[in-house]
Formats: C-alpha cells, structure tokens, sequence
C-alpha cells in the first residue's frame, strides 16, 4: 500500500486540502452573512478530504479506487468553486488577498495531486492488463 506512488500523491492531496481549513479563506466564509458559501466549502473539503484517505484503502481493486478518486476530484473541483466565489465576493483579486489565495492555492495543489495520483492507478491498471496478456 505505501509503496506505491499514488498512495503518497493521495494522502498529500488530503494534507493539502485539510491546510485549507487553516487558512483565512474558511474563516472569511464562515464569516459571509450568506451561510451556505461557508457550510458547502466545509462539507466540499470534508467530503474531499475523507475521500482522499478512504481511496488509498482501495488499493486492492484499482477500478473501484480510479471511480472513488474521480468522483472526490469533484468534490475538490466544487470546493475550487466555492474558493474562488469568496475571493470575489471580497472584491476581485488584489494585493491584500493574498492570505486568502493560498487557501485556494491549497485546494487547487490537492486537485492536483488527486489528479497525479489517478494518473498512476491508470499506469498500474494497464501494466496488470499488459501482464495478463501475456500469460
């Protein structure tokens, strides 16, 4: 289980996306007099982050676990949107936003990961398929 890559890609897409709790984009969304911008961006990154850590537990079925990371990769995506909704709703990108664009620099580094990682459970599935040809 750990010694494959996708493993490490897995558990640092839910670092990265656990980070993004820390930081002042989460604050200024709970802080939004409209609750739901803040309540979908913490159960977006709750759900991503707990699907990040339950796919690496499907290492033994590698289509089951390529399903689950796709559908995580789009709760990281609807996380991205909620990030970038709070960044405009404080006045469009600027010089004093910075704080808050690392949060959604995080999320977007977690997508990335999630991304990479589902790149080589696709490698692991075709080089099983290539040896299974060959017996």
């Amino acid at each position: 289980m750990i010694q494959r890559i996708q493993t490490v890609f897995l558990a640092f897409a839910s670092i990265s996306t656990l980070g993004a709790y820390f930081t002042p984009i989460y604050t200024r969304a709970m802080e939004d007099p409209q609750l739901w911008i803040g309540y979908g961006l913490a159960i977006s990154l709750a759900i991503a982050v707990t699907g990040s850590i339950t796919s690496i537990f499907l290492f033994r079925d590698r289509k089951n676990q390529i399903l689950w990371v796709k559908r995580f990769a789009l709760f990281q995506i609807i996380a991205l949107g909620f990030c970038v909704g709070v960044i405009f709703s404080l006045g469009g990108i600027g010089t004093y936003l910075w704080d808050e664009a690392v949060g959604t620099g995080l999320v977007i580094l977690g997508f990335i990961f999630q991304l990479l990682a589902l790149r080589f459970i696709n490698k692991d599935e075709k080089l099983v398929r290539s040896v299974d040809r060959i017996r």
